[in-house]
């Protein structure tokens, strides 16, 4: 698995989609499987479909981790070969599903179909990954797969976009795929597994499939799967619609996610917390650090607001991103391939999805001191079998692994702000060009990223981890002394920027005739 961050970054090929230049890296230990998924999401391309790449000269190019790297002055040209007809496996596969449909239908009312279908499916399912084999969607007619490829395309270009919002119409709810996921099985190393646990985990060296391993692992190991029944192929069902309704935005994507759930999970086993709270409050605080960004469209709420986009309309101005990713979350779990609460009692399910909602939206900065203040007033008597306390103490969690960058080691997190410093000046400059105010600290011509970072770690993270510190003291070895460290190393940055800026002056005013003397 990845080792560091040269072999993710061990071999780049372009692609040339349809006149437009698309780069495409992937490690050395990618599976010929694991490219060609990478291929169909550059090229727009439901997973699964079989490609061919193709030189310049016509030539056709093997699609394995040893195809030879190239350049943009020779791109690759990806060309779809479509089966068909199933093979023999899959078309006695697909028989035998119809059977079983059949005679449950002959058997069970409506109601009971449903359920007792569903349960077959997902024990033919399990057989089916024991065997190494895979489901595969049935062609559709060529105006679906025309309509489902558009709309593929749209979704990894539409930052670009001129809309300002995007979410899912009531006609055109997610349909997520019904083969057993593409992902492979990792096998994850014992120091993998210990690196999880702590916050000094490095997130830039896993691709997106080993990151769907990790969450995956995660699950398992914090008893989520046993406790609730959730059934293992549903899981990575719903882990993958996760992912694939990120948006590829700068900074709130799906490695942002798997950050935030990262250090929840490290948070977790630093605190003890399952000693303290219930398996539903661990389920409720991972799934929403998860589903916390979903389809984020790279705009913040100000601009939400000032450009009066739908989603500002929708919810009154009242946290609209945040709403927005509660809602997608939502959606998501709506589709009964997708539902890993499928197996939870109704009156359970009502309580986690609440718990749900409410991080997510406690994750508005708008809400920052509101919420911290709250936390502040339980800490002489906290409780852990208080509800209002805990709730608390969750919001405040989620808060904590949300902005937590600076927490991790510097390699890792100078990386995070140049990401995010970039999500802003591109809002800014849409602003500039939209006519709208210039949200604050987000000018790239006024901000600098020492001055955007030492505020943010002065002001609002080292005094949030130190309350927090109050109630777990093991904090304040792991997380605060990075802190403290960044907030130093960014004001001597920024006293060297001021320095040079001085000189500068000088010298221009010296190249002036007279100035000196005036």
């Amino acid at each position: 698995m990845g080792s560091g961050s040269s072999t993710y970054r061990a071999k780049v090929i372009h692609l040339d989609i349809n006149g437009r230049i698309q780069k495409v890296a992937f490690s050395r230990f990618c599976s010929s499987a694991d490219i060609q998924d990478l291929l169909c999401v550059a090229a727009g391309l439901p997973r699964n479909t079989s490609l061919s790449l193709v030189t310049i000269d016509g030539a056709l190019v093997s699609v394995d981790p040893t195809m030879p790297a190239n350049s943009e002055s020779f791109p690759y040209r990806v060309i779809p070969v479509h089966s068909e007809q199933l093979s023999a496996k899959e078309e006695l596969f697909q028989n035998v599903l119809t059977q079983v449909a059949e005679q449950f239908s002959r058997v069970f009312n409506v109601h009971e179909l449903k359920s007792e279908l569903a349960n077959h499916l997902a024990q033919l399912e399990r057989r089916v990954e024991l065997e190494g084999l895979k489901l595969l969607e049935i062609e559709r007619c060529k105006s679906d797969i025309k309509t489902m490829r558009e709309e593929m395309a749209a979704r990894s270009t539409r930052i670009n976009c001129p809309c300002k919002y995007t979410f899912f119409e009531d006609n055109k709810k997610l349909t997520p795929r019904r083969d057993v996921p593409a992902y492979p099985k990792y096998m994850l190393s014992r120091e993998t597994i210990e690196a999880l646990r702590k916050p000094t985990f490095d997130v830039w060296m896993w691709e997106p499939n080993e990151m769907l391993s990790c969450l995956e692992h995660m699950y398992h190991d914090l008893g989520l799967v046993a406790t609730f029944n959730i059934n293992a192929i549903t899981l990575k069902r719903w882990l993958l619609c996760i992912h694939d309704n990120y948006r590829n935005n700068p900074f709130h994507n799906f490695r942002h996610c798997f950050c935030v759930a990262q250090m929840m999970y490290s948070m977790i086993s630093l605190c003890k917390l399952q000693e303290q709270l219930s398996q539903a409050n661990i389920l409720v605080l991972m799934t929403a650090a998860i589903c916390h960004d979903l389809d984020h469209p790279g705009c913040n709420n100000a601009y939400q607001v000032n450009a009066r986009t739908e989603l500002a309309v929708r919810y009154n101005d009242i946290s609209p991103l945040e709403n927005h990713h509660c809602a997608v979350a939502f959606q998501i779990i709506a589709q009964p391939e997708c539902n890993i609460f499928s197996n939870i009692d109704p009156e359970e399910f009502r309580a986690i999805r609440q718990g749900i909602i409410a991080l997510i939206l406690a994750t508005d900065m708008a809400r920052h001191k509101e919420i911290l203040d709250a936390f502040k007033e339980n800490l002489e008597q906290f409780d852990f079998t208080n509800q209002e306390h805990v709730t608390s103490l969750k919001m405040v969690l989620i808060k904590c692994c949300d902005i937590s960058n600076e927490v991790r080691p510097l390699e890792v997190a100078d990386l995070w702000a140049d990401c995010l410093l970039e999500e802003y000046f591109m809002q800014s400059d849409r602003e500039k060009s939209e006519g709208l105010p210039v949200s604050p600290f987000m000018d790239r011509d006024k901000v600098t990223k020492p001055t955007a970072q030492i505020g943010f770690i002065k002001f609002f993270l080292i005094p949030m981890f130190e309350t927090v510190t109050q109630l777990f003291p093991q904090i304040e070895e792991a997380m605060l002394p990075p802190l403290w460290e960044s907030l130093d190393r960014y004001e001597q940055q920024k006293e060297m920027e001021e320095a040079r800026k001085e000189m500068e002056d000088v010298n221009i005013g010296a190249s002036v005739p007279g100035t000196l003397d005036e």
